[in-house]
């Protein structure tokens, strides 16, 4: 097939720099050790999601692996597909492994996605055989919400409820994630 050929066709930069990068490669290269030939994957949001994309990439382009990567966001859909990836979307491919990373980790619950791509994100992590979840020691906390506030996706037409229902389990915060100052109100995923 044709493909694109237009600078952002091909933008493989992250726009923001990466904390702990070198952590975070580190880690990608150890995940993109994984790869066997024809593997599907379910790919994360975020910085570390994106650096293991481009070791996975690298891979694929040194040894033909013919890999194909769902992608839980536009975002990240973008970057796979720039980094001249197969895409699938998980209603035509199930995916071998799932790999993201992680706000908060505490024993084996976590805080992922804060929102921006979480409905996703669950859902291609669920789909998988397996799931690695890709954190350097900053994340591990004592108590979840310790660092990010933890994300509640609500379908907008229980907005009310679901604060009403918060509210009397004790939450004293609760708040909209908004997709930027002036932009589309709400995050909606």
């Amino acid at each position: 097939p044709m493909q694109w050929t237009n600078a952002l066709a091909s933008q493989t930069d992250w726009p923001s720099e990466i904390s702990k990068q070198q952590d975070k490669q580190l880690i990608a290269k150890k995940l993109a050790e994984k790869l066997k030939k024809n593997d599907v994957i379910g790919a994360g949001s975020g910085s570390t999601s994106f650096l293991t994309l481009k070791e996975i990439a690298r891979c694929d382009k040194e040894n033909g692996l013919n890999i194909t990567v769902i992608p839980t966001s536009k975002e990240i859909g973008l970057y796979a597909l720039g980094l001249g990836l197969k895409t699938a979307s998980i209603e035509s491919a199930k995916p071998d492994w799932y790999f993201d990373g992680a706000d908060e980790v505490m024993g084996k619950n976590l805080i992922k996605g804060r929102g921006g791509a979480m409905y996703m994100e669950k859902l291609v992590m669920c789909s998988a055989k397996q799931t690695y979840i890709l954190v350097d020691q900053s994340k591990f906390v004592k108590k979840l919400g310790e660092k990010f506030p933890i994300p509640v996706e609500v379908d907008l037409p229980a907005i009310h409820y679901v604060e009403s229902t918060l509210t009397k389990m004790g939450a004293t915060n609760i708040a909209l994630r908004v997709a930027g100052k002036s932009k589309d109100g709400p995050v909606i995923t």
